[in-house]
């Protein structure tokens, strides 16, 4: 009996707790996907505030992703919809985190995770953090009770805005690298196990949505190398996934190192982008999986940011760019 009551009080007292971090979670989350409002990493978020059950393509990763792949070319080239929900020095357990936000709402058929994020490391604090701020969004946002509104209290989460570049970054700035890369070797690189246990979280995610993921190495000559693709050649065999690494396929995308980057070969300019984004617009339209959306009402604003976007790319603005 006394068994029984003690069993029965820390019963209760789980229950008491989990709605008043459940309470908290309805407090804490932004009401809205905009910096102003707490939102973190808005740009990468924007997609919250896409129509639902409009984005085809996702694109996952470091800032590798959005330097590299630009969704409105993607919209101009094949009119699918395509966001880059990229981050800097994006760590896989926040990959994780979008991906989850992003099947709330859409369906897309195809996910594209950038390999760079695979080969950062996690600590376990980031990893517990992660799984914590997936039940109860309150630890993922306690730092906004600064910020705290009336409105906070009250409101319901509208998730209304979006990016008109859809996540990427334009950048015409050229400075040239000077080092070579993909040096041929059976070396691998050893991917961390949290790091592959994170990219088989996403896989299953995929598979019970739906979506095929494609993992994508572009173009890095300070980033890649052949051991790490090796590393990524044996998960993707793993996983059963297809992998596509574009520092090995240069007569197709030709990469001008003296003029398609932006810092000495970290990452990729708006020139080199356009190379890889005209070789990925040629890849999504072999799969067959894909629907042309440009003369669909439906789909009317992605032809307005295109607009804006082509605006800014003729005029070579670069300080215009993802306002």
């Amino acid at each position: 009996m006394i068994y029984a009551k003690r069993i029965l009080s820390v019963i209760l007292f789980f229950g008491m707790l989990a709605a008043i971090l459940l309470m908290a979670s309805f407090v804490f989350i932004p009401k809205n996907n905009m910096s102003e409002f707490g939102m973190e990493e808005a740009q990468a978020n924007g997609i919250l505030g896409e129509k639902e059950n409009t984005i085809d393509v996702l694109v996952l990763g470091d800032s590798e992703s959005y330097s590299s792949i630009s969704p409105m070319q993607i919209w101009k080239e094949t009119g699918y919809t395509a966001y880059v929900c990229g981050t800097s020095a994006q760590p896989l357990n926040y990959s994780a985190v979008l991906l989850r936000r992003a099947f709330q709402k859409q369906k897309p058929k195809i996910v594209i995770l950038e390999t760079n994020a695979i080969y950062r490391k996690i600590s376990p604090n980031q990893a517990v953090n992660t799984a914590l701020g997936n039940l109860f969004s309150v630890f993922q946002y306690h730092d906004r009770w600064k910020s705290l509104g009336l409105h906070d209290f009250t409101g319901k989460a509208r998730f209304t805005w979006t990016d008109d570049y859809k996540g990427y970054r334009y950048n015409t700035k050229i400075v040239p690298s000077k080092i070579g890369h993909m040096k041929p070797t059976e070396a691998v690189a050893q991917i961390p196990d949290l790091n592959e246990q994170y990219v088989r979280e996403m896989k299953a995610l995929c598979d019970e949505n739906g979506s095929r993921l494609v993992l994508l190495s572009t173009p890095s000559t300070v980033n890649w190398n052949y051991e790490r693709h090796n590393g990524i050649v044996a998960l993707a065999g793993a996983l059963g996934c297809t992998y596509i690494d574009l520092n090995l396929m240069n007569d197709q995308v030709q990469i001008d190192w003296s003029r398609d980057t932006r810092d000495a070969g970290d990452h990729l300019n708006h020139f080199g982008a356009v190379k890889v984004t005209r070789y990925l617009s040629d890849y999504l339209k072999k799969t067959g999986l894909l629907t042309d959306h440009r003369v669909d009402a439906d789909y009317a604003k992605w032809n307005d940011s295109l607009q804006k976007y082509t605006a800014v790319v003729e005029s070579g603005n670069a300080n215009n760019a993802n306002k």
